[in-house]
């Protein structure tokens, strides 16, 4: 796989030699067992897979030799590049601007922009309205543009099946900048309906079967289906795909659900069933399947808590944090800095968008365990950084270059 030219800043040597000495051992990525850092009366037990994803790379080697190659030029980005913090204020403190927040909300009116300016379209994708608005202002909308490959796939899995007829079924989260593009590239081809999850997906199957009344889904789907959506005709053939970052059995629970009612509302069966339900499977991205699986193999272990970085605002980082809190403790920080002692932690609750204060953190006792992970868009750097102030907290900062060297 190509590798890409990555500042510095955000790379460590500990977590680089940790990656490379088990992709020697596993080269097949089969074996989702964690990486065991022994400190002594610390043990951390670092997931498989983690950090910077193909898509991440790739929008961060573009983002950052567009502002090297152009120090005369205003740059814009259409949004925060990725889902991170420290990367995103590294770019604005390079001058880069966004011309709108996550939601939507313009930052920075489309009319102060001129054909001399670079924008750069986040890994996320946009819509295709954006790129027609960009073009009108004389500005090449794909010219700077770190659109991952494989939300690119989901596109163009979305157009082949929507001009096979198919009507296209979303899942993702609605407001998600990934799937407003999602939504925007498959509805140029297609009808096309976003399900956050799958108590909606179980929604929307009432239509397919005629449970509920037609006119009900414009009111329950509000906001979520293509202008000219008939759900008396655009639910009789259709086919699943996701926003990336998802977690990827709910998609595929999704898909099988949808599967099985279309199978049974037409009496199809194993053999037939493509003549009214798509097979989408190949939309899964690897990246979120690779760190989910290696949560779930982390979590075959047993810890006294679980931590996982990344930014507050990244699905994929919310979905690990989903699965660690079934099992155990779980603490989800931005940095190293939200740890502020061993009894101390500042930390985020996703679940009702608000950071937490707690006092009661890592347990006193002699042996401790803690489970560590990150999502895509978290820099290596601040996995390493976390590991270095949690050793800290036990004088066992002397410890970390012996472990590494381990790995070397």
């Amino acid at each position: 796989m190509k590798t890409f030219n990555v500042p510095i800043i955000y790379r460590s040597p500990l977590i680089s030699a940790i990656k490379n000495r088990r992709k020697q051992q596993d080269r097949m990525k089969k074996d989702f067992t964690p990486t065991v850092l022994d400190f002594g009366p610390l043990k951390i037990l670092l997931a498989r897979h983690f950090g910077f994803c193909y898509g991440v790379e790739n929008a961060i080697e573009i983002a950052f030799k567009t502002v090297e190659e152009n120090p005369d030029k205003r740059i814009f980005l259409l949004s925060e590049m990725i889902h991170n913090p420290h990367v995103n204020n590294d770019l604005l403190a390079k001058g880069v601007r966004f011309i709108m927040d996550t939601a939507g909300k313009q930052l920075v009116p489309w009319e102060s922009l001129t054909p001399d300016d670079i924008v750069i379209i986040p890994a996320f994708g946009t819509t295709l309205e954006i790129e027609a608005k960009l073009s009108s202002l004389g500005i090449a909308p794909l010219q700077y543009n770190t659109t991952c490959p494989f939300v690119e796939r989901v596109w163009n899995k979305a157009e082949q099946i929507g001009k096979q007829s198919y009507t296209v079924i979303v899942h993702g989260k609605p407001g998600h900048e990934e799937t407003r593009a999602t939504f925007s590239h498959s509805l140029s081809n297609t009808p096309t309906v976003v399900v956050k999850d799958i108590k909606e997906a179980e929604l929307l199957a009432t239509f397919i079967t005629g449970e509920r009344k037609a006119e009900e889904f414009y009111t329950h789907f509000n906001g979520q289906y293509s202008p000219g959506f008939d759900v008396t005709k655009d639910l009789q053939r259709v086919g699943v795909v996701n926003q990336t970052t998802m977690l990827a059995t709910e998609t595929q629970a999704i898909a099988d659900y949808i599967k099985n009612v279309i199978m049974d509302r037409y009496a199809l069966t194993a053999d037939n069933v493509s003549e009214r339900f798509a097979d989408t499977r190949d939309t899964l991205c690897y990246a979120t399947n690779d760190n989910q699986s290696a949560v779930t193999g982390l979590l075959q272990q047993d810890a006294d808590l679980a931590i996982v970085v990344g930014g507050y605002n990244s699905s994929n980082t919310s979905h690990l944090v989903e699965l660690c809190e079934v099992k155990l403790p779980t603490y989800f920080i931005s940095s190293e800095e939200k740890m502020v002692s061993s009894s101390e932690i500042h930390h985020w609750d996703f679940h009702h968008k608000q950071e937490l204060h707690s006092t009661s953190f890592l347990p006193e006792q002699e042996q401790i365990t803690i489970m560590l992970t990150s999502g895509a868009s978290c820099p290596d750097a601040l996995v390493e950084a976390v590991i270095r102030k949690l050793l800290s907290f036990y004088d066992l900062e002397y410890k970390m270059e012996a472990v590494a060297a381990t790995f070397a």
